[in-house]
């Protein structure tokens, strides 16, 4: 199993944060993984990627071009990564952000929209977005166990943070269970 995973967005709306913690939960679950984020000169309201690669047998290289999935949180990152992403490839988008008309020019890819700010709003914390987006990709690939992430979050979040473990947790779950009730919704059709 290699999982090739670039997630994109916003600088400011936690995409670092949401590759390290996929890439920790890929440790606590026993993968090899890479953790490679990239640093624009811009910070907060700049684009910023990283990529995270989970795979089951010693990682060559932390680049990727191709990948498996994509998690993109605003418009331009939809528009620069989904052309670069594997056929029949799964992209998670913020449909907060992002239309779904978009989608319509990518017939050989696979698509889940998740209103990703409104789920995190809805808990109370507006600016955890990316949590529920996490949620929804880890649900739809199950590249790693939903626990791992939850526990990896203790590991990551910096202690003046620690208040937000349990919102962290709360929004990553309703991204979950999101992304599981769309795609049991799917496949009754």
């Amino acid at each position: 199993m290699k999982f090739e995973v670039i997630l994109a967005g916003f600088g400011g709306q936690g995409i670092l944060f949401a590759g390290n913690l996929l890439a920790q939960a890929g440790m606590e679950a026993g993968l090899h993984v890479t953790f490679l984020p990239v640093y624009g000169p811009e910070m907060r309201g700049g684009t910023c990627n990283c990529t995270v690669v989970l795979s089951d047998r010693e990682i060559a290289s932390p680049v990727v071009t191709r990948p498996s999935a994509l998690l993109t949180m605003n418009r331009p990152s939809f528009e620069k990564f989904v052309p670069r992403l594997k056929h029949r490839g799964l992209a998670v988008v913020n449909r907060s952000l992002v239309p779904e008309a978009l989608a319509e020019g990518f017939p050989d890819r696979k698509f889940l929209f998740i209103p990703a700010d409104e789920l995190a709003e809805e808990e109370g914390f507006p600016g955890l977005g990316n949590m529920a987006a996490l949620g929804a990709l880890v649900a739809v690939s199950r590249v790693v166990p939903p626990e791992k992430v939850l526990s990896g979050l203790k590991a990551i979040l910096p202690p003046e943070r620690a208040h937000l473990l349990e919102p962290n947790r709360r929004v990553f779950r309703r991204g979950y269970e999101f992304a599981l009730k769309k795609a049991s919704t799917a496949s009754r059709r």
